[in-house]
């Protein structure tokens, strides 16, 4: 028995002797600490999709010279729209925030625990992620002000210290080499320094957003080809996140977005991880849909032979 579980085994146990104002104090207070126990970094992703939609929005309703654009049908959609999903955005943020800080106060130990898990790692990249996509498409701010280069600044830095604390683990201990800890997820600590480099390419520091960008592409390419090949343990991914296999056509469509701000253009570099993504989108779909073509058929013919 670990001394966590020592520490928290009085509180759980209620005898027919306790008092009932004690008794509701003491299933409240262990229930609240095991609401929050089961708390973790995976569900920024939530926060992470949002952000990632208030950008989209207002990437495609910002004034463009292009007559075929479509743009121009989602100007008047832009005032009241765009401000709506910011606004559940930020709020969203900021919950998943405050209840990730009151979960490592009441448990500090689950922070090291998650440093260590080969899916909850990556998933600590998601609220800084989050964050530095919603100050890319915030409405109050220019990427010229003083608070938004403090904000970026703050954001990045704790990336750049899990990339340091993550990496350096896959290269040198055994039991944390990418064969065995790659898994779908390992994209978001990717796309973490994709969007770091696109907020520092649109505040004008190159240098800064080509360091992010080369991190993030070299080990997307190495990420990809360990998880194409299925190596160590890239199946290990629970069923409750499958729908993280869509992360294989968000991290090269992020770096064709910060690519295209490092630039200053749409190249054919922009087009080539376009394309990437875009191929991957279309196999994920063909694939998930022949798969439930297939299970929903499985299932008709099992049915008609039971009847």
């Amino acid at each position: 028995m670990t001394t966590e579980e020592q520490k928290e085994k009085p509180i759980l146990e209620i005898t027919a002797s306790t008092p009932p104002i004690l008794s509701v104090l003491s299933i409240t207070k262990p229930s609240t600490i095991l609401i929050m126990s089961s708390f973790h970094a995976g569900y920024f992703r939530i926060s992470l999709s949002l952000c990632s939609q208030s950008l989209l929005w207002k990437t495609l309703s910002s004034p463009s010279t292009d007559p075929h654009a479509l743009r121009p049908l989602l100007t008047a959609l832009h005032s009241f729209t765009f401000f709506l999903l910011w606004s559940l955005s930020l709020l969203s943020l900021l919950l998943l925030s405050i209840l990730f800080l009151i979960r490592c106060l009441l448990r500090p130990h689950s922070l090291r625990v998650e440093l260590s898990h080969p899916i909850g790692m990556n998933y600590l990249f998601a609220p800084f992620a989050s964050s530095l996509l919603l100050l890319q498409s915030t409405p109050f701010l220019s990427p010229n002000s003083t608070t938004y280069r403090i904000f970026c600044s703050l954001l990045s830095l704790p990336i750049l210290f899990l990339d340091v604390k993550i990496y350096g683990r896959w290269l040198t201990h055994g039991k944390n080499f990418l064969s065995l800890a790659a898994n779908p997820t390992s994209h978001v600590s990717v796309i973490g320094n994709f969007v770091g480099a696109r907020a520092a390419a649109q505040m004008g520091w190159k240098e800064a957003a080509t360091c992010l960008f080369a991190l993030g592409i070299a080990h997307y390419l190495v990420l990809f080809v360990t998880l194409y090949q299925r190596v160590g343990g890239g199946n290990a991914l629970p069923a409750m996140l499958r729908p993280a296999f869509f992360l294989f056509f968000a991290a090269p469509s992020m770096a064709s977005l910060a690519w295209d701000s490092i630039s200053g253009d749409f190249n054919l570099s922009c087009k080539m991880l376009f394309f990437l993504s875009l191929f991957l989108f279309a196999s994920l779909v063909s694939n998930l849909f022949c798969c439930f073509y297939f299970a929903s058929l499985v299932a008709f013919l099992s049915q008609t032979k039971f009847n």
